[in-house]
């Protein structure tokens, strides 16, 4: 039942209601702009927000430092981002809409990828630091705070020593892509529960699963 609440997102206009800025909310996606990058693990939060977009029918368009996408569920208002700034200059991306639509940081989620976590799992936290994420840590040095919320999807970390940028920048082996589409809609899933249930829930529910 609570899937079928949390899957009734209808398209919204093209700026998000301002009627009361704590119903609006900022998910994220990090990720590298270009189609030579499109696959790659360093990837997934771009693919992860795709996957709420395309479930939900509506399409990113081109935007100031990004492509946005916007729905609307339950009274609140969702703005999806992916930064077109790759993923070091994140921070900028970020700040700009969050401060354009006014949104507080409280309701900030971005979404990336993770070495430390094996392929597939996902992770919701409140706060903490970028944990060796350059993505993470420019946003951090823009905003001045840890204390926004972070998904963490696992993109595990078998390389061999020296090969981390390879591992990170290559496309997903045949295991992984047969397996990532039910991981993806697990994702949105989470995006959703994050904005409908709120972050102790939604960690509660689907952290490590």
């Amino acid at each position: 039942m609570f899937s079928r609440i949390l899957s009734r997102l209808v398209p919204a206009a093209a700026k998000l209601d301002e009627s009361d800025s704590m119903k609006k909310y900022l998910i994220a996606g990090l990720g590298n702009i270009g189609p030579e990058y499109a696959n790659t693990r360093h990837n997934i939060g771009f693919q992860v927000v795709d996957r709420l977009a395309g479930a939900e029918g509506v399409s990113f368009e081109p935007a100031r430092l990004g492509d946005v996408a916007t729905l609307r569920v339950k009274g609140r208002s969702i703005l999806l981002l992916k930064p077109s700034t790759y993923m070091n200059r994140s921070g900028k991306a970020v700040q700009y809409w969050l401060d354009k639509e006014k949104i507080p940081l409280e309701n900030l989620l971005v979404v990336t990828d993770d070495l430390n976590l094996p392929f597939g799992t996902i992770r919701l936290k409140t706060q903490g630091s970028d944990g060796g994420h350059n993505g993470l840590r420019d946003i951090q040095e823009v905003l001045g705070s840890t204390a926004y919320a972070r998904f963490r999807f696992g993109i595990g970390s078998e390389y061999s020593r020296g090969r981390q940028v390879d591992y990170v920048l290559g496309t997903w082996n045949e295991e992984e892509a047969a397996a990532l589409p039910e991981r993806l809609d697990r994702g949105a899933e989470l995006l959703r529960s994050f904005v409908l249930a709120g972050p102790k829930i939604t960690m509660n529910t689907y952290n490590g699963t």
